[in-house]
């Protein structure tokens, strides 16, 4: 049975010099906390997947990941807490028969059953996935009945459960600015679609080169959701780090620097990048002085 979540998250004021210096508030949703298995976005993302392959009668789960993906582990977990089958697809067939890393050993743990992709296979299994039907015929005719969850899990019904975080949150306004990290879109499509008039979205992308592809897929979510866009949202793009997965030393010394002022700790390939654009952002002014950034702490560091 999968353990309930802890909703809502705490919000946790943040004091912190970069911030106050240009006049602005930052504060934490711990979304990392939300659940001990299914952390953060991921729990967000796939409750109401979930609950709608329950509903559906499936009794199988197939998605997508790269070697560390925290969404082939969440799908695992969660899959097997509810009696579900579980298979991931994952890129690069090279890793089939080398030692499972720690992420795909978690997953293999949890029940899930793991396929190995050249780069180019994969590429073309996530695009017949990423049409929001969950369902695909060639996928289904090699791996069996199943409900067909995209890469990082954001579809439709993903948009949807992140869309409770701003309601989660007290009294926004025309000075909020929920942000959020952005690798698929998911959690800032919902984030912005949930907002109250006035305030913000503002996601940091954590990939390289997703410039105009990323609005798209956020504009598309948004209509295949709620059947219109929406524009109250903006994703920055100028701190990715050099690229999806990449920890530079100097965004590594910020994460080391902000957990030992504030004792949270920083998942280093999206909340990082996260709080340090924010920060860069703020001492360059980009916020207009009594602005209150919220940022969403979506979820937990790599063990060690």
């Amino acid at each position: 049975m999968l353990e309930p979540a802890l909703l809502p998250t705490p919000l946790v004021d943040c004091t912190d010099e970069a911030f106050a210096r240009a006049g602005v508030e930052l504060r934490l949703k711990r979304d990392d906390l939300l659940h001990p298995s299914v952390p953060g976005n991921k729990w967000r993302k796939l409750a109401p997947n979930l609950a709608a392959a329950v509903e559906r009668g499936h009794t199988r789960l197939l998605t997508f990941g790269g070697a560390y993906s925290t969404h082939l582990r969440a799908v695992a977990a969660a899959a097997g807490a509810l009696g579900l089958e579980s298979v991931g697809l994952v890129r690069g067939e090279e890793l089939a028969d080398r030692p499972r890393n720690w992420s795909l050993r978690a997953a293999e743990a949890a029940g899930m059953r793991l396929e190995f992709l050249t780069r180019s296979a994969y590429r073309e299994a996530t695009g017949r996935a990423g049409l929001d039907r969950g369902t695909d015929d060639g996928l289904q005719r090699r791996w069996g009945p199943c409900l067909v969850l995209p890469e990082g899990g954001s579809n439709a019904l993903a948009a949807v459960g992140a869309a409770a975080i701003p309601a989660e949150l007290p009294d926004l306004g025309a000075r909020d600015v929920v942000c959020c990290p952005v690798g698929t879109g998911g959690t800032l499509a919902g984030i912005a679609a949930g907002l109250p008039p006035g305030a913000r979205a503002l996601g940091v992308a954590v990939l390289r080169g997703g410039e105009g592809y990323l609005e798209a897929e956020v504009t598309r979510l948004h209509r295949a959701a709620y059947g219109r866009g929406f524009d109250n949202w903006r994703i920055d793009h100028a701190h990715h780090g050099g690229g999806y997965g990449r920890v530079p030393a100097e965004l590594a010394a910020f994460a080391e620097r902000f957990e030992r002022r504030h004792g949270v700790p920083l998942e280093r390939r999206y909340v990082a990048k996260l709080l340090a654009a924010l920060a860069d952002l703020a001492g360059a002014g980009a916020f207009p002085p009594g602005t209150r950034l919220t940022a969403v702490v979506t979820g937990l560091p790599d063990p060690e």
